[in-house]
């Protein structure tokens, strides 16, 4: 049904509903500034197409995956030994030391997936810390139901969008009432807080706008403007109740030490960060060898064992000595060394798409040097997945161009329960990243199927 959906927009999407597309999607990329940096977020004129059937089935296995990773999250809690794999620096165990004051401290988290050819999808990483492009996706999925086309399109194959605004706003507030017990129903005054150098400052600009027509007064804030004096955290005048943090807590703890106003003021419970500094532990990507490795399958359900079989790609901690490998035991490095072409290395707490080694696509020699100069280091190896195409009309300097594109969905995580809506970044090169360069976002339709 897909392929056939796909072959009657590409149908469609010529002469004036074409220029009507393209002026509508610049439209919306001007009105709300969707850029990183100074790229336009989305450079192609088709949504990404998924039947509701098919939405289902990934978010059934989403929510699986998501109660393993929100399980073996409460363990490495309590259990400091399990935790040691993670190899936390003592300003990392400090910073995770504080109680949020609310259950889950991925309030809002992203599952990065990757379909096959069969239909069936597999997670290479999770974002818990700071998740970007939520608001993108949304505000792309509005701009694409006003092309003419979409519209077209949808007399034959009902479409619908997931807006993805109210999931954030109120797994913001379940946080705050959780936090704020004493007075559940209070609307809070809400502090968007990262660098002012940051490339998606436009995403907190349509953040604030929903927050402050939701009743909420929002303000966007650099680190360096927040001071903490008389139990209250403040940015001026301005007095916050809710940090919806947009910092990522690795480059906070580099930058900050634990005296910093926020760090001070969400340990004295002055103030409720969301999400908070315990995602520093989710957001090591070595977590992914924990869910992977038989040898801590007894911290899982049968039904969630079952759930990281199919979704979870192997996965090992780069390290001297012996693991297993589809039921037998080899030598990691010498395995490692022996099958490049299969496998990626990847920073446990880098992001961006940074110091990722795809073995496929180096040389030997280049593969061995990353192997030697990641050992010793907090580094994973991981399987290598297959990755879809699809094609995709693409804006370029000659007009609308036929392309393929590479492409991930990734599903949306809520208060670590829950798993709705999702977004879709593409890319001509394997590595999809919008960060390390030459992606696009594209909004996700459903098709009621």
């Amino acid at each position: 049904m897909n392929e056939r959906a796909i072959e009657d927009y590409h149908a469609l999407l010529r002469g004036s509903l074409e220029e009507q597309a393209i002026q509508t999607l610049n439209a919306g990329i001007e009105r709300h500034n969707l850029s990183f940096g100074n790229r336009p977020i989305c450079n192609v004129l088709r949504p990404f197409l998924l039947t509701s059937s098919r939405y289902d089935r990934i978010r059934h296995g989403s929510a699986m995956v998501l109660s393993a990773i929100y399980r073996l999250g409460r363990t490495l809690l309590d259990n400091h030994e399990l935790r040691a794999n993670l190899e936390l620096t003592p300003a990392e165990e400090e910073i995770i030391s504080i109680d949020p004051g609310y259950s889950a401290s991925d309030a809002s988290g992203r599952l990065d997936a990757f379909l096959d050819a069969d239909g069936d999808f597999r997670f290479v990483e999770y974002n818990a810390d700071s998740p970007g492009g939520l608001l993108f996706g949304d505000v792309l999925g509005e701009i694409f139901m006003e092309m003419e086309v979409v519209r077209e399109f949808s007399k034959r194959h009902p479409l619908r969008r997931i807006p993805v605004r109210p999931l954030l706003f109120d797994a913001l507030l379940n946080s705050f009432s959780q936090w704020n017990l004493s007075r559940p129903n209070r609307m809070p005054r809400i502090a968007i807080v990262d660098w002012k150098e940051v490339q998606t400052r436009s995403e907190f600009e349509i953040c604030r706008e929903y927050f402050e027509s939701m009743g909420c007064p929002t303000m966007i804030v650099d680190p360096g403007e927040l001071e903490y004096r008389g139990g209250l955290l403040r940015a001026g005048d301005f007095m916050i109740d809710l940090v919806y943090k947009r910092i990522v807590t690795a480059e906070f703890i580099e930058r900050c030490d634990s005296g910093h106003p926020l760090a001070v003021a969400a340990k004295e419970r002055a103030v409720c960060v969301v999400n908070s500094f315990r995602v520093q532990m989710l957001s090591k990507k070595i977590l992914f060898a924990l869910l992977d490795d038989p040898e801590y399958s007894n911290l899982f359900t049968v039904d969630e064992i079952s759930a990281l079989r199919q979704h979870i790609p192997w996965t090992r901690r780069l390290r001297e000595g012996f693991t297993t490998w589809r039921g037998r035991k080899v030598d990691l490095i010498d395995f490692v060394q022996l099958h490049r072409e299969h496998l990626v290395l990847k920073p446990s707490g880098d992001y961006g798409g940074r110091g990722v080694t795809l073995g496929w696509e180096c040389a030997d020699e280049q593969w061995q040097r990353s192997i030697t100069d990641a050992l010793g280091a907090p580094f994973v190896v991981q399987e290598r997945v297959e990755m879809s195409k699809e094609t995709f009309p693409v804006i370029g300097n000659r007009g609308i161009e036929m392309e393929e594109r590479f492409l991930d969905l990734d599903p949306y995580t809520w208060c670590g329960e829950s798993v709705e809506a999702a977004g879709v970044r593409l890319s001509s090169s394997s590595l999809l990243n919008v960060t390390a360069g030459g992606g696009s976002a594209v909004p996700m339709l459903i098709i009621d199927n």
